[in-house]
C-alpha cells in the first residue's frame, strides 16, 4: 500500500498541506480538470481556515483537534486486506434484501459486493469509476452541495478525495430494493480516511440508501466523510446511516443535500460507538412543496462524544421540514445538538418543526443543546424545543407496581423513549436491526 505518514513535528494544518504538495501530481489528482481545480482551491481554503477549534461557535463543545492531531497514515493507493464473505457476515443486516456494495477503507471491493440486477439506467459503483463512465453526471453534481468555503474539513476532504460510493437513479426510475453500503475499516495502522460519496436521484426517481459503518481492528482511525445528494423534482430519497465503528474510531460525517420541487428527502442516523463523532447535515430545499426530514438517535456509553450539527435551509415557499434528535447518555458520554432552521425572505408558508430530547442517566454524562430558528418571512409555522431529564420516577413506580423488575422497567422506558426515532425507519429489517441494537445497549446499562 502506498502511504504518506503525516509529520507530527509540525502543526496539523501544515502536515496536510505538505502531504498535498508532495502527492499533488500523481495520487491526489485525476484526469477531470474541474475536480482537479477543486482540489487545489480546497487545499488553499483549508490553509486559510485551519482545523476547527473551540473558539468557533459551531465547534464550541467538540474538540476535534484532540483526535485529528495524531500520527495517522494517509493511504494514497488501495489497501486490499485479504477478506472474504465470512469476514463481512457479522456486519450484514438480517433479512435485508438489498443491492450490496462493500467498501474497505473507503474503497469499493467488487469481489465482496453483490449488486445484482439493477433497473435500466441505474448505476451503483465507486465514485472513481463513475468519473470515467458517467462524467457528465459527476461534473453536474460533484462539489455543488457540500460547500468547503466555510467548512475546513469539507475542504480537506475535497483536496484529498480519491474514491467512495456513487449512485445514479435516472428520471422516473424506482429502485425497489434498498442500496446497502457496508463500510469496513480493516487496518493495523492508524489511518486517516477521506471517502467521498455522490447520490443523484433525478426527477421522479425513488431510492433508499443504507450505510453501515464498522471496524475489523482496534487501530485508531479518523474518517472524514463527505456525502452529497441531489433529489430532483418529485423524487424521493431515503438515506440511513448506522455508525458503529468502535471506541477507537473517530469521524466527521458531512451530509449535504439539495432538493427540487415536490421532492422528499429523509435522512436518519443512529450512533452507537465512536471516540469522537461529528455529524454535519445540511439540507437546502431549493424548490416549492418540498418535504425534508432529519432524525437522529444517539445511544451513548463510556466516554464517547457525539455532536449532531444540522442546518435546514428554506429558500423557496410552501415547504415543510421535520427534525427530531434523541440522546440517551450513560457513563461519561457527551452529546451535542446544534440545529438551525433558516427561512429566507419570500419563503412564505413554511411549516418547520425541530426538537431535541435527551435522557441523562448518570451525573457524569453531559448534553449541550442549541436549537435555533432564523426567520425572515412572516407567514410561517415554525417551532423548536429541547428537553433534558432523567428517567421519570413516577412512571418507573407505575411499571414496577405492575410486576416488572426495576431493571426491566428502566429498559422498557428507555426503549419507549428511543422508539419515536426508530419508528421513522421505513425498512422493516433495518428497523428491527436498529431496535435490537438499542435493546442490547440498554440491557448492558443495567447489567
Amino acid at each position: 500500500m502506498s502511504t504518506t505518514a503525516l509529520d507530527t513535528s509540525v502543526r496539523p494544518e501544515d502536515r496536510f498541506i505538505s502531504a498535498f504538495e508532495v502527492n499533488h501530481g500523481e495520487a491526489l489528482n485525476g484526469t477531470n480538470a474541474s475536480i482537479s481545480k477543486q482540489r487545489t482551491d480546497a487545499i488553499e481554503r483549508f490553509a486559510e481556515l485551519g482545523i476547527p477549534t473551540n473558539n468557533l461557535e459551531a465547534w464550541k463543545y467538540t474538540d476535534i483537534s484532540s483526535v485529528i492531531d495524531r500520527p495517522y497514515t494517509l493511504p494514497l493507493a488501495p489497501e486490499r486486506p485479504s477478506l472474504d464473505t465470512d469476514d463481512i457476515a457479522p456486519f450484514l443486516i438480517d433479512d435485508l434484501d438489498a443491492h450490496r456494495v462493500v467498501l474497505i477503507n473507503g474503497r469499493v471491493d467488487e469481489a465482496l459486493s453483490d449488486i445484482g440486477d439493477l433497473p435500466d439506467g441505474v448505476v451503483v459503483s465507486s465514485l472513481a469509476q463513475a468519473g470515467s463512465t458517467h462524467p457528465d453526471v459527476v461534473e453536474e453534481h460533484y462539489g455543488k452541495y457540500a460547500d468547503f468555503e466555510d467548512e475546513a474539513l469539507t475542504a480537506l476532504n475535497t483536496a484529498f478525495v480519491q474514491d467512495g460510493a456513487f449512485v445514479y437513479v435516472p428520471s422516473g426510475t424506482v429502485v425497489e430494493k434498498p442500496i446497502f453500503f457496508l463500510h469496513l475499516t480493516a487496518t493495523e495502522q492508524d489511518l486517516l480516511l477521506q471517502p467521498r460519496h455522490l447520490f443523484v436521484a433525478e426527477d421522479g426517481a425513488i431510492a433508499r440508501i443504507v450505510e453501515a459503518q464498522h471496524s475489523l481492528s482496534d487501530a485508531q482511525t479518523f474518517t472524514n466523510t463527505v456525502s452529497e445528494s441531489f433529489i430532483g423534482e418529485k423524487a424521493n430519497l431515503e438515506h440511513y446511516l448506522i455508525q458503529d465503528q468502535g471506541p477507537s474510531a473517530s469521524q466527521v460525517h458531512t451530509r449535504a443535500a439539495q432538493q427540487k420541487d415536490d421532492s422528499v428527502y429523509t435522512t436518519i442516523s443512529a450512533t452507537f460507538t465512536g471516540e469522537v463523532v461529528r455529524n454535519n447535515v445540511t439540507i437546502e430545499a431549493d424548490g416549492s412543496f418540498c418535504e425534508s426530514n432529519f432524525y437522529g438517535l444517539v445511544v451513548g456509553k463510556d466516554d464517547m462524544h457525539v455532536d449532531n450539527h444540522t442546518f435546514m435551509g428554506h429558500v423557496q415557499p410552501d415547504c415543510s421540514s421535520n427534525e427530531l434528535y434523541k440522546h440517551v447518555l450513560n457513563d461519561e458520554s457527551t452529546g451535542v445538538f446544534n440545529g438551525k432552521v433558516f427561512v429566507s425572505r419570500g419563503s412564505q408558508r413554511i411549516d418547520a418543526y425541530q426538537q431535541n430530547d435527551t435522557l441523562v442517566l448518570t451525573k457524569d454524562a453531559e448534553i449541550y443543546t442549541k436549537p435555533e430558528l432564523e426567520i425572515y418571512a412572516d407567514d410561517v409555522v415554525c417551532s423548536h424545543g429541547a428537553t433534558t431529564g432523567q428517567i421519570d420516577e413516577e412512571s418507573l413506580f407505575y411499571l414496577r407496581s405492575r410486576g416488572l423488575s426495576k431493571r426491566r422497567a428502566r429498559i422498557l422506558m428507555l426503549q419507549a423513549f428511543a422508539q419515536e426515532v426508530i419508528d421513522e425507519i421505513q425498512l422493516d429489517s433495518l428497523e428491527e436491526h436498529v431496535a435490537e441494537r438499542v435493546r442490547t445497549r440498554f440491557s448492558s446499562y443495567f447489567a
